[in-house]
Parts: C-alpha cells; sequence; structure tokens
C-alpha cells in the first residue's frame, strides 16, 4: 500500500495541477455522450445508478473504500458522508435535469454557483477583470435560452447547488493530499452507491441483459466518474479553491473543441469570440498567495483561500 500511495503522490505532484484539470474538462463532456446511448434504453434514474455504479465497483479494488471508511476520524467519517451523498444527488440531478433542458443551460445554472466560489476566493482587481471576462466567454459560448419547463429548471438548480457543493467538500478531502484524495474519493463513490441504491436500481435492471447496455454504462462510470474525479483531485490537492472555480470557465470551451473532433460541429464566430474570452480570463487570473491559516476546530493548518 505505501508504494501504491507513493505513486499516487509522485505522478500528482510531477504533473502541473492545471494539466490534471484539462484532462478532467475533456472527460466531462465524454460521459454524456455515453448517457445518451442509454436514456431511452434504461431511462434517466437507471444511468445514474449505472454510472455510480460502474466507478464505485472500479475504485473498490484499489482504494479499498471499507479500510478508508474504518481508519478515518469522526469528522473525516462526516465529510466523506456528506461528498458521498453530495455525489449520488449531484449525478441524478443533472440527468433529470438533462432529460428535460438542454445541456447548455444546465451548464449555464450550473457555472453560476462556480463563479461565487471564485468570488468569494478573489484577492485582487486583477482576479476581477479575469472573472468578468471568463464569464463573458462562458455565456457566448453557452448562447442561455430561458425554459418554459419549471420542473427541469429546479432539477438543474439543485444540481448547481450541489456541484457548488462538490467543489468544497473536494478540496476540504484534497487537503490531505493527492493519495489520500483518491482514497477518500473511493469511499465517497462507495458510501453514494448505498444511496442511489434504491432509486435507480428498478430502472438500471434493464441493462443486465444486454452486455453493449453494461459496456456503455461502465463507459458512462469511467468517463463520467473516475477519470475526471481523480483528475479533479489531483488539481483540487494543488490549486485554491477560487482557482479551481476559475478554471471551470474552461469547460465550454473543451465541450467546444471536442465538438469540432467527434461530431464535427464547427463554431461559429461568436463561439470564437466566447472561446478567445475565456482563455484570457483564465491567462491573466492569478491565484491568491496561499498563507497557512490554523482553523479554530480541529488545529490543523490549510492554505488560506482553500
Amino acid at each position: 500500500m505505501q508504494s501504491k500511495t507513493m505513486t499516487f503522490s509522485t505522478v500528482a505532484d510531477a504533473v502541473p495541477p492545471h494539466a490534471w484539470f484539462g484532462v478532467s474538462a475533456v472527460f466531462h463532456y465524454l460521459g454524456p455522450a455515453f448517457a445518451v446511448l442509454l436514456f431511452p434504453h434504461v431511462g434517466v434514474l437507471g444511468v445514474a445508478w449505472l454510472r455510480i455504479a460502474s466507478a464505485a465497483v472500479i475504485f473498490a479494488p484499489a482504494t479499498r473504500p471499507w479500510r478508508t471508511i474504518a481508519r478515518s476520524d469522526r469528522h473525516t467519517r462526516q465529510l466523506l458522508l456528506a461528498f458521498g451523498i453530495c455525489l449520488a444527488a449531484m449525478n441524478c440531478f443533472f440527468y433529470l435535469a438533462l432529460d428535460r433542458l438542454p445541456i447548455s443551460l444546465v451548464a449555464a445554472i450550473e457555472f453560476v454557483g462556480t463563479i461565487g466560489i471564485a468570488l468569494f476566493g478573489l484577492r485582487s482587481r486583477r482576479n476581477i477583470i479575469a472573472l468578468v471576462v471568463a464569464v463573458a466567454g462562458t455565456f457566448l459560448l453557452i448562447d442561455v435560452k430561458w425554459s418554459s419547463d419549471p420542473v427541469g429548471l429546479a432539477w438543474a438548480f439543485l444540481n448547481g447547488a450541489l456541484f457548488v457543493a462538490y467543489i468544497v467538500l473536494g478540496h476540504r478531502l484534497a487537503r490531505a493530499g493527492a493519495s489520500d484524495g483518491v482514497a477518500n474519493l473511493g469511499a465517497a463513490m462507495a458510501i453514494a452507491f448505498i444511496f442511489v441504491l434504491p432509486f435507480g436500481f428498478g430502472d438500471a435492471i434493464a441493462a443486465f441483459s444486454s452486455p453493449l447496455l453494461i459496456a456503455a454504462a461502465i463507459g458512462v462510470g469511467i468517463c463520467s466518474s473516475v477519470i475526471p474525479y481523480i483528475c479533479d483531485q489531483m488539481a483540487m490537492s494543488r490549486l485554491p479553491r477560487a482557482s479551481f472555480a476559475l478554471l471551470l470557465s474552461l469547460l465550454p470551451v473543451s465541450a467546444t473543441l471536442i465538438g469540432i473532433v467527434v461530431l464535427a460541429q464547427f463554431p461559429s464566430a461568436t463561439d470564437i469570440l466566447g472561446v478567445a474570452l475565456v482563455v484570457i480570463g483564465v491567462a491573466i487570473h492569478k491565484p491568491a498567495p496561499e498563507t497557512a491559516v490554523l482553523l479554530p476546530v480541529h488545529g490543523e493548518k490549510m492554505p488560506a483561500g482553500r
């Protein structure tokens, strides 16, 4: 186990945190591409169940979540429980919203919460300008259109709120380091599976008789929950929370690039302008200095702005 831990830490330190985020951004949109294949056959909650179940099964042998939970103190267990429930509910709400609304609108609402995180951690006028430029570019890309579906909007706003919780809780877990962060992620995913078990199992049964559907479900789990969540933990362990939140504005850029390469969907002049503004915003952003502060409750030191 020690050699495995060292391997995780070595890899995390050897690769720039922005590169980890870049990988996460790419796979963030490959997952929904697999999910589209499953919606007509399995149902929305069935897809969410299969995604979480496949990710939990993949994480379990490497991270041994039962050991992580057993060895954790009370505070860490509470954090793992909250993170696991957050993952389960966020994935369900995301697919429920995606079933009723365009993905561009769901992404726009999801990004609203990250703006608040970035603003909370900003320390300079330069970063405010960076955020304004990135937000302007993002909204040019996603072409926000308000929907007349109040139920879909409710799911989308719930998903957006839980996405903020995912960033906050994920950063708290990542403070332990990249290796412990991945182990904690495996434990949280196991908790998410237990939590979602009664909600989507009935719909997911339809996939068990089809090897193609099972393969697609595994693809959803790997692309949506395994690769991007691990990369997020690697990036979160070395980036301030506000910086990570601002980098999330690159997600529409990755969606545009994937559309060109995979779907031959070439961007308009407005889309190109949006990509340029997002890249400029990220380029001029400067992370807040990380100075150690003492937490009054647990007595642990952490970087300011995380």
